[in-house]
C-alpha cells in the first residue's frame, strides 16, 4: 500500500548553477527512474526568512523549474508541484501544530544555527521557529517513504519520524483495533497469516529488523486489501496504532564535490558560480581567470593541486589520467595555469551544451512549464487529499 515515494524540494532561487546540478539535480534524475518522485517549488519555505521582501517568487520558481527539466527531469517519471498550490500542505501542518511539543522545535539544531546566521534578519516569527514542522507535512501529506538530504538535513527527518510516530499513537488506536487488525491477518489466507505472526512475533520478542522487513513486504504484496486493513497491519506489525502516516527514511546524498570558482562552496551570492544556460564565453571567461595556487607567481614556479581552487574542478570533470597529467605538470612547472584550465574549459561546456539546448524548448514557450506544474500540482492534490481523508477521519473530523 505505502509505495516507496521520494521527496524532495527546492526554495525557489532562479536560474541554477553546477552546484546544483552535481549536489542534487543529478541524483534526482537518477531517483526518478528507481522510484515513483514528487519533486516540488517550496516556496512557502522562502517566506520562513525572506517574508519582508518575497519578491518574484512565481518568476524565479518557474526559471528553477525550467534548470529541473534542462537537467533531465522527466514529468513523465517524476511529480512536478508547486508547495502553495496543494494547501493539504498548509492544513496538515496546522494539525500537527497542534499536537507538536514546543520543546521539538527548539531543539531543531539548525533553529539556532540559522538564527547566528541570518543575524541581520528578524526571525523570531513563528513561521521561522515551526519551519521543520512544515518540512514535516510537506513529506507526510505524500507518505514518502524516502527523503534525499545531506547530513546537516538528517534531524529534520528524525523529526519528522517522531512525529508520525506520534500522531499515529494518539490518533490510531480506534475502537476495536486489535480484534480489526486480527481480523485483517486471516484476510491474508492462512499460510500468509501463520508467517506474517511468525514475523511479527521475531520483532517484538528480539527487534529482528529483518523480520520487520519481511512482514512488511508481505503486506505489499496484498493488492486486494483495503486501505484501513492496511493500515491496521502496518501499525500492529510493530506493536503500535493503525499506521495512518509513514515515517519516512532519509536517503544520504553525497555533497557535491564541486566546489565554487574561488574553492568556497558554489553560490551565487558569493559570485562564484557557473550558470547551467550561461553563455559559454562567459562559462569559459571564468575558468581562464580563475585563481590558482598561490604559489605559482611565474609560469616557472612549481604548484600544488590540491592548495589550488581549479584541482576540485579536476575531480570532477578529468579522468585518472587527466589528474596524473595535472599532478605531474603543476608540480614540476611543466604544465601552466591556462593549459592546466583549457580540458576543463571543453568539459563543462560539452556537459552544458544539452542543457541549454534542452532549456531552450521552455523559454521559447513559457505554457510548457506552466502545463507540466498545473498536471503536476493534480497528481499531487490526489495524494494530498487521500491522506488528509485518513487524518480527518483520525481525528474526529470527519463531519461529511
Amino acid at each position: 500500500m505505502f509505495e516507496t515515494r521520494v521527496l524532495s524540494g527546492m526554495r525557489p532561487t532562479g536560474a541554477l548553477h553546477l552546484g546544483h546540478y552535481h549536489g542534487v539535480l543529478k541524483n534526482w534524475v537518477r531517483l526518478q527512474a528507481e522510484h515513483p518522485c514528487l519533486f516540488f517549488v517550496a516556496d512557502w519555505h522562502a517566506l520562513t526568512t525572506d517574508y519582508e521582501k518575497p519578491g518574484a517568487l512565481q518568476e524565479v520558481g518557474t526559471d528553477m523549474v525550467i534548470d529541473w527539466l534542462a537537467a533531465g527531469v522527466d514529468p513523465n517519471q517524476a511529480t512536478l508541484f508547486v508547495q502553495s498550490l496543494v494547501p493539504e500542505h498548509a492544513e496538515l501542518h496546522l494539525l500537527l501544530s497542534m499536537m507538536t511539543p514546543l520543546g521539538w522545535l527548539e531543539r531543531v539544531p539548525t533553529y539556532k544555527d540559522q538564527q547566528e546566521k541570518l543575524a541581520d534578519k528578524d526571525l523570531t516569527t513563528y513561521g521561522f521557529l515551526g519551519y521543520p514542522l512544515l518540512q514535516a507535512a510537506d513529506i507526510l501529506i505524500y507518505r514518502a517513504r524516502y527523503v534525499p538530504v545531506g547530513e546537516d538535513q538528517v534531524p529534520h527527518i528524525e523529526f519528522t519520524r517522531e512525529l508520525a510516530r506520534r500522531f499515529n499513537h494518539l490518533y490510531g488506536r480506534e475502537p476495536g483495533y486489535e480484534e480489526k487488525a486480527k481480523a485483517a491477518v486471516k484476510k491474508m489466507g492462512s499460510k500468509k497469516a501463520r508467517l506474517f505472526n511468525e514475523l511479527r512475533t521475531k520483532f517484538l520478542e528480539s527487534g529482528d529488523g529483518e523480520a520487520l522487513k519481511r512482514a512488511q513486504a508481505l503486506l505489499d504484496e496484498q493488492q486486494n486489501t483495503p486501505r484501513g486493513d492496511h493500515e491496521r497491519l502496518y501499525g500492529w506489525l510493530e506493536g503500535g496504532g493503525k499506521k495512518i502516516l509513514v515515517e519516512a527514511e532519509a536517503l544520504l546524498t553525497e555533497a557535491s564535490k564541486l566546489t565554487g570558482l574561488d574553492g568556497q562552496k558554489m553560490s551565487k551570492s558569493y559570485g562564484n558560480s557557473i550558470g547551467l544556460r550561461e553563455a559559454p564565453e562567459s562559462v569559459a571567461k571564468k575558468i581562464r581567470t580563475m585563481p590558482t595556487d598561490p604559489a605559482r607567481v611565474k609560469r616557472s614556479d612549481p604548484g600544488t593541486p590540491e592548495k589550488c581552487p581549479v584541482w576540485p574542478m579536476h575531480l570532477v570533470y578529468s579522468d585518472d589520467a587527466r589528474r596524473a597529467w595535472v599532478q605531474k605538470g603543476c608540480t614540476t612547472a611543466g604544465i601552466g595555469c591556462l593549459e592546466c584550465k583549457a580540458p576543463l574549459i571543453e568539459s563543462v561546456l560539452a556537459e552544458l551544451a544539452p542543457i541549454r539546448e534542452r532549456a531552450q524548448p521552455y523559454l521559447d514557450d513559457p505554457t510548457l512549464v506552466k502545463n507540466i506544474l498545473a498536471n503536476g500540482c493534480d497528481k499531487a492534490r490526489a495524494l494530498a487529499t487521500d491522506t488528509m481523508r485518513d487524518v480527518r477521519e483520525a481525528m474526529g473530523l470527519s463531519y461529511v
